[in-house]
């Protein structure tokens, strides 16, 4: 009887993640259905394309230089990362490691400025841009973003978790303490990188407020000002507005799929013998 009522349990449990991961999906798939659209086909009536093409994907190509903007994206998201992991990594190993007067103040003004909303130092950030000449330029784009409250308290915890006895074998060794963050810490919390690297390369590709602001340029449009423009000249033909939002999904779908696998617990530990 009561491996009945846990295998009802499970299979209710079951069901009701099925549901809730339908409905978060159903908008990427009613996406990814009116890209495959023919021009004959209604997009709000019919749910499946009877003829799939992939027509629109070509013209949304040709239309607009897709290419471009993608290239423009992937740079300022790769950059963003390289810059977003340096600077935090460095911000965060004094505050996890090295004892020195404040670091509990410091680290808990670094915290609260998570409560500060973008929109309110937006325009002294544009104010800021456009006095060191980054606007309009790839580093504009990437200047609000080369480190981030969130990045270093993830790090700091990362390094907090490696054992110390490694750090001290380095300092025997006569290992400085930058070459402790780089040869010791660095390799430690991988994980930890690849999980911050991944929020950041998401939120740098689909950023679109700070772009457009700092941007006026075509040549430098990201995809997100790109799908923007071309909704604004297609007279909202939902096909071509639906293929070039695919062609902006698909890079991050596959950032994911090839490091999730380097998403798992560390294994430091494991080089210290008790």
């Amino acid at each position: 009887m009561m491996n009945q009522k846990s295998l009802i349990q499970r299979f209710g449990l079951y069901l009701l993640l099925t549901v809730i991961a339908v409905a978060m999906l159903f908008p990427l798939l009613w996406l990814l259905s009116t890209a495959f659209k023919s021009p004959t086909e209604d997009v709000f009536t019919t749910w499946f394309p009877t003829q799939p093409t992939w027509e629109n994907f070509g013209v949304v190509w040709q239309t607009y230089p897709f290419g471009k903007y993608l290239a423009n994206s992937t740079l300022i998201a790769v950059l963003t990362v390289g810059l977003n992991l340096l600077f935090c990594s460095l911000a965060a190993y004094p505050l996890a490691r090295l004892d020195f007067w404040g670091r509990d103040s410091i680290f808990a003004a670094v915290i609260a400025t998570i409560m500060i909303p973008f929109q309110i130092v937006m325009i002294p950030l544009y104010i800021l841009t456009v006095q060191l000449g980054l606007r309009n330029t790839y580093l504009g784009v990437i200047f609000p973003s080369l480190a981030s409250a969130f990045g270093i308290f993830l790090l700091r915890q990362a390094f907090q978790g490696v054992p110390k006895e490694l750090e001290e074998a380095a300092r025997i060794d006569g290992c400085s303490e930058l070459g402790i963050w780089w040869h010791i810490m660095i390799p430690s919390i991988r994980p930890a990188l690849v999980t911050l690297a991944i929020f950041v390369f998401i939120g740098s590709w689909s950023d679109f407020l700070w772009p457009l602001i700092v941007l006026d340029r075509p040549e430098y449009y990201t995809l997100p000002l790109g799908v923007a423009k071309l909704a604004s000249a297609l007279d909202l033909d939902w096909r071509l507005i639906a293929a070039g939002s695919i062609i902006s999904i698909v890079p991050v779908v596959l950032l994911f799929v090839f490091l999730q696998r380097y998403i798992i617990p560390t294994e430091t530990g494991s080089g210290v013998k008790g």
